[in-house]
């Protein structure tokens, strides 16, 4: 089997395709970046082979000697299927935390995203408190965007706003969605601000911008941040029919959380 014909590499530019579709990552808007398990992609790559050498701004050495499958800068998703590896490319982090090695794809001087301190920053917060973790993804998922210029910026606001628009919400992020600042993309401010909240919670809002989204798998992470997309879209159609009639009450979503055996973010719920 070679590297293109690879479960994970299939599913890589399959999601990134369903994101253009979806309208998440017009132009070159977006990024993903998947952690590789190493056996696997010694398998079907020569690692010993290193392109070019890339440095970076931030220092990942807590990252040191894992590969990543990426998305590249100014590359469009709508490309990826079609010509991978001029759009995306493996990377290998080197020993000194600073520079990177480019294995495979990336052709014509292509580098990686310009948000890869941000989900380096990202992967690592995650894997402290998950050894699953694999995915970072970044879009401008478009109702969610929209809810930012018209919703209360807080995390509670939002959270509950969003469990109320879709009975599978609170199942699916019971921790809640956070919320940053709106700061200069690409840089180490905006992705240590993310990585701080992935502690807690797997969605970070970018107010006007978009959202960040990790998970286990790239479906898992898809999924979370489409369902936190369609709550944003039912929540835009609700606000354009007049505004909600009734919703989901606080009753409803502990009944919920009892079912199914999840406990809401603490204190989000209002129960007395």
């Amino acid at each position: 089997m070679n590297l293109q014909e690879t479960k994970f590499f299939k599913t890589f530019c399959n999601t990134a395709n369903n994101m253009y579709q979806h309208g998440w990552d017009e132009r070159n808007g977006g990024n993903i970046t998947l952690l590789l398990d190493k056996e696997e992609i010694e398998k079907v790559l020569d690692v010993t082979e290193v392109k070019r050498v890339i440095p970076m701004i931030f220092d990942a050495s807590e990252l040191a000697g894992k590969y990543f499958l990426v998305t590249g800068s100014g590359k469009y998703f709508k490309n990826v299927k079609e010509n991978p590896e001029k759009n995306i490319g493996i990377i290998r982090v080197q020993e000194n935390g600073k520079n990177i090695d480019l294995l495979w794809g990336l052709e014509d001087g292509a580098v990686p995203t310009s948000e890869l301190p941000s989900h380096f920053m990202s992967h690592i917060a995650r894997l402290k408190v998950d050894d699953d973790h694999r995915v970072v993804m970044h879009c401008h998922a478009s109702h969610l965007l929209a809810m930012t210029f018209t919703h209360d910026l807080t995390e509670k606001a939002m959270t509950r706003t969003l469990w109320q628009m879709c009975t599978e919400c609170l199942v699916v992020f019971p921790e809640g969605v956070s919320i940053i600042p709106w700061l200069v993309p690409g840089t180490n401010e905006i992705g240590e601000a993310t990585a701080k909240k992935m502690i807690d919670t797997r969605l970070i809002i970018w107010p006007f911008h978009g959202i960040y989204g990790s998970g286990r798998d790239l479906d898992e992470t898809f999924g979370l941040i489409e369902t936190a997309e369609k709550a944003a879209e039912i929540y835009t159609y609700v606000q354009a029919q007049g505004g909600a009639k009734q919703c989901i009450t606080d009753k409803n979503l502990s009944d919920l959380a009892k079912a199914f055996e999840i406990t809401p973010r603490e204190g989000y719920l209002n129960l007395n």
